[in-house]
């Protein structure tokens, strides 16, 4: 794989992995995890499992969270020497949830030509499988750790008209369903867990079942949530003051989240609508 006349730097490509089923890997990937210069990997010891297995020589740079900064400086330097370099993560697609975006960025504004490979990722996985007819959906990968947090983000999406789809590990995916069962209700949903892995489980029903599901069981693996929209709400108002005040007693949307929705729902001012809500909201 040699660098072109025309591109004095190195390539840098962004290469998806298995999420568990090896056999998901695709030749291409193969090819350039053979024929790159280096391989900068979340894990040094997760990847060279799966070199081992097509029998890749290829050396590896760690490239982990912690270390995004320092090491994609690193990195940069020699993709500038013109060698070329592939990102991947544990599983999926790099910088989905992964470490990957600080490299990718700085390969941009360092002119440094970067190649995406299709192939593996949790999402699309899980979504291809849900069977839910949406065209459009919001993914938000991992909430927050901690309780409150967790829980202020499901507030802020408990009006999205889109499903929402969210990754978690197994020894939380337990708390997430209590808490989004108690904020949204008893949504329909899906849940994917070891996905292309020899015990896969894909479950839709709604949130109740799947949270004393996940209550009662040893929930290994990593798991993909998908959560329908609620029931819609007919708005019961005429005038933007009257508006204001159902989004008010209604929803958990911000008072700025409430007079983007007006202004635009409506073709009014933003700040007309914004200086209203300021006097009515607290009322």
């Amino acid at each position: 794989m040699k660098t072109s006349d025309h591109c004095p730097h190195g390539i840098l490509y962004i290469v998806p992995t298995p999420i568990g089923n090896l056999e998901d890997i695709t030749f291409r990937a193969v090819r350039v995890l053979q024929e790159v210069d280096l391989i900068a990997a979340e894990d040094t010891r997760h990847t060279l499992k799966l070199l081992n297995h097509f029998d890749i020589q290829t050396p590896l740079i760690s490239y982990y969270k912690e270390k995004e900064a320092q090491r994609g400086a690193e990195i940069i330097a020699r993709l500038k020497t013109g060698q070329n370099v592939a990102l991947v993560s544990d599983a999926g697609t790099p910088a989905i949830s992964d470490p990957g975006s600080v490299l990718v960025g700085s390969a941009h504004e360092n002119n440094i030509k970067i190649v995406p490979l299709p192939g593996p990722s949790a999402l699309t996985t899980a979504l291809s499988a849900a069977g839910f007819c949406y065209t459009e959906f919001l993914f938000l990968g991992f909430l927050p750790s901690k309780k409150n947090q967790r829980r202020k983000s499901l507030n802020a999406f408990a009006s999205s008209e889109h499903p929402v789809v969210l990754y978690e590990s197994p020894h939380r995916i337990s708390a997430l369903l209590e808490d989004a069962f108690d904020i949204l209700g008893n949504r329909q949903a899906f849940w994917a867990r070891e996905l292309t892995k020899k015990f896969e489980e894909l479950q839709r029903t709604d949130l109740q079942t799947l949270f004393v599901k996940a209550a009662s069981g040893k929930n290994r693996g990593e798991s993909v949530l998908v959560i329908c929209p609620g029931p819609k709400e007919e708005i019961k108002a005429e005038t933007v003051e009257e508006l204001i005040a159902w989004y008010r007693d209604n929803t958990d949307l911000s008072l700025k989240d409430v007079s983007k929705r007006i202004s635009t729902d409506l073709g009014v001012s933003r700040s007309q609508v914004y200086q209203k809500a300021l006097t009515l909201w607290s009322k």
